[in-house]
Order: C-alpha cells, then structure tokens, then sequence
C-alpha cells in the first residue's frame, strides 16, 4: 500500500511558552513557573503530525536565515519532512510565537509572522508543479490571504483535495471555497466566520459554499462532521489528563488529512482517528514533542 503524500504551505515558527496559573487578564502581570522553547507553527506542526502518522510530507514556506531558521529546517530532517523547498530569507526573521499555557491545559498565543508574511503567490508559482504531485495540501491562515488566494486559483480541478485550518479566523470572501475538500474550525473559528453561535448552522453555512465536508473541532467534546450529502457525525473525545492543548488541533488536522489520502473517506472512521491524534497531543507539552506516531494513534484506539 502506497504511503500518502501530503504537501503544506503555511507557517513556520518558533514558540517561546510560558507556563502560568491562568491566562492573564488585561493588565495583569503572572510569574510564569517555566519558560520553554520550541519548534512549531501550524503548518509546521502539520507536517511534522502527518510525517509521524506515516504519510509522505513536503513543507513549503520560508524561514529567516538566523538561528531559528536552521534549527527549523533541522528540525524537519529529523522527522523525515521534506524541507528542500524551504526559503531561507537574509533580511527577515524567522516566524515566533508566544504562547502561555495555564495549569488547566487551555492557552492564548500571541504570533509574529516573520518569514511567513513573505511566503508569496510568486514563491507558489515556483514549487507549484511539485504541490500538485501531493494527494492532499494542507493550508492555514498564518500566511497572507493572497497566497492562500493564489493556490486556490492555480491547482488543477481534481488533485490535490485541499484542507484548509481557518486559524486565525478571517473572511473566505477573498479565496475560492468551492475548491476546498475540507475545513476545520474548532468553535470560536466557525462563530467568526458563519456569524452563529449554532453548531449545525454554521456547519451548514460554511458546507454551503461549496466545501466538500466541515469539521469543527470541540475541545473536550470531541468533533463534529457535516459532509455535502447531508451526513452528520459527532465523535467524543477521548479521555485524557490535558497537560498542553497548543498543538491538538493541529495534530487533528493532520491525522484527518492522512486517512482522506489513505483512501478512507468514512467520516466517522476519520473523526476517531483524527480525535485519538488530538487527544494524545493534549497529554504533552510543546507543540512538535506532543504529535503522535501512528503506533501511539493505533494504541489509543484499541483501548
């Protein structure tokens, strides 16, 4: 059986995590018990979550040409993610989030984009021809609208089907949603972008713009699936002692990604997948030292 291929443009980052009683509230100043450094970014995270859940997986963006930069495209090699289209830039820093983590296991993450605000429809037109070798491409919001736009117009109708993580939220006025084969807000995303607060409303207003299927991500309630034939699914989460939620998305788009290229479009199959990925990242600090092999997935599903 042959292994998927997954392709990601997006965003490239640093993060520096602070670990605090609570989220801070406006003018509040925490003592943070640690400080801990390490690789991330969605898109970054995204592709580090497939390679490990076994799918072939070229990243495609841009890194500063300092210390973060290399310690990136390091990182990448050492879990087998094709990094030879990366773009080191000489006059721009690498991409850094600041990321604070209460003891609940919630967090709120301030970015700067850095070398992922260049990543631009020229660089796409340059590393287009092997995007479209993938079965499917992953893509975010940490990189510009007119980029994700760009890709959008350029992919041939059928191949690659497209995930889109709409985080941060902004307007889909501006992108062809029709071309996308999936999309997955977790709550706060599909308020802002339907304009409801209802679950299978803004499902159904996001589903009707054309994408294929909708997946909103609940936190500790699980997932929730409405694909274009009128199939619903919800999955329940799967218990575990949250530790770190900053990569659990991320972990989950990539684990939904890997069975739709595998050939398994039975969305409840999908879901359980996707939701043991996520849970499993919850369980550890950082954002790449908490993705899940696919043993680690498997195992979680048979208990």
């Amino acid at each position: 059986m042959k292994r998927p291929r997954i392709a990601v443009l997006g965003s490239a980052n640093i993060d520096l995590v602070c670990r605090v009683p609570t989220l801070p509230r406006p003018g509040e100043t925490l003592r943070a018990s640690s400080v801990s450094r390490f690789r991330g970014g969605k898109g970054a995270n995204q592709a580090v979550g497939a390679a490990r859940l076994g799918a072939d997986v070229s990243f495609f963006g841009m890194v500063g040409d300092d210390t973060f930069g290399s310690l990136i495209r390091s990182g990448f090699e050492e879990n087998g993610v094709d990094a030879s289209s990366v773009e080191q830039l000489g006059d721009v820093s690498t991409g850094a989030a600041t990321i604070w983590v209460a003891e609940s296991g919630e967090n709120a993450i301030v970015i700067a984009g850095g070398a992922n605000d260049h990543v631009d429809p020229h660089y796409v037109d340059q590393h287009l021809e092997k995007i479209w070798q993938a079965d499917v491409l992953l893509l975010q919001f940490e990189i510009p609208m007119k980029t994700i736009a760009h890709v959008l117009r350029s992919l041939p109708p059928e191949k690659p089907a497209v995930f889109l993580d709409p985080a941060p939220a902004r307007s889909f006025e501006a992108i062809d949603v029709s071309r996308l084969a999936c999309v997955t807000p977790n709550e706060e995303e599909l308020l802002a972008l339907s304009g409801t607060s209802n679950l299978d409303h803004g499902t159904q207003i996001l589903q009707e713009l054309g994408v294929e299927l909708v997946v909103c991500t609940l936190g500790e309630s699980g997932a929730y699936a409405l694909r274009r034939n009128g199939e619903a699914v919800r999955c329940p989460a799967f218990k575990v002692d949250a530790v770190d939620s900053t990569a659990s998305g991320d972990a989950f788009t990539a684990a939904l990604a890997v069975a739709w290229a595998s050939g398994g479009h039975d969305v409840e199959q999908m879901l359980r997948w996707a939701c043991a990925a996520g849970a499993i990242a919850a369980t550890r600090a950082g954002a790449w030292p908490s993705l899940p092999t696919e043993q680690e997935v498997l195992s979680l599903l048979r208990r």
